[in-house]
């Protein structure tokens, strides 16, 4: 199935223009196919303007999105996949979408391996949860009651 952020992002890049607002997208500088100047970067990010005034033979392909842009007076091209794109908004107000981290692709490819290894099921283990420890106070569950909650007694 195709991707639908290419798509979401062009909508909001042509609803943003429309209202004659500043469209700027963020994007993850590390992402695999990312061509941006790096002395810009941030903690792995960088923002770019791509509004109509700003960039020059802006091509947003399903597939990858290009242009040329001027950084400190020296135009460069600038080209990332659509999965790269973390957010798109407006620098006005700030209205726009953000976008859920894509993992990279070797990482999906690493994720499928991992997924289609047999898993032994043969033995249940009897010990405790790997994401729960056991303590020395815990004690065992006595089935599916649901739990009281804890509540205050005045001593005399």
């Amino acid at each position: 199935m195709i991707s639908n952020r290419p798509y979401m992002i062009r909508a909001l890049y042509d609803w943003i223009v429309d209202n004659r607002w500043t469209p700027h997208i963020q994007v993850d500088a590390d992402y695999p196919g990312v061509q941006v100047p790096q002395e810009y970067v941030q903690d792995g990010v960088i923002v770019l303007n791509v509004s109509p005034s700003a960039v020059f033979g802006l091509a947003m392909e399903n597939d990858r999105f290009q242009f040329k842009a001027r950084f400190g007076g020296v135009e460069r091209v600038i080209g990332f996949p659509p999965q790269a794109v973390l957010a798109i908004f407006a620098r006005e107000n700030g209205h726009g979408m953000p976008f859920p981290p894509e993992p990279y692709p070797n990482q999906e490819s690493a994720q499928a391996q991992v997924a289609s290894k047999p898993k032994i099921s043969g033995v249940e283990s009897t010990g405790p949860k790997p994401d729960k420890p056991a303590k020395k106070d815990d004690k065992p569950d006595k089935g599916d009651k649901k739990k009281k909650r804890p509540t205050l007694s005045v001593v005399k």
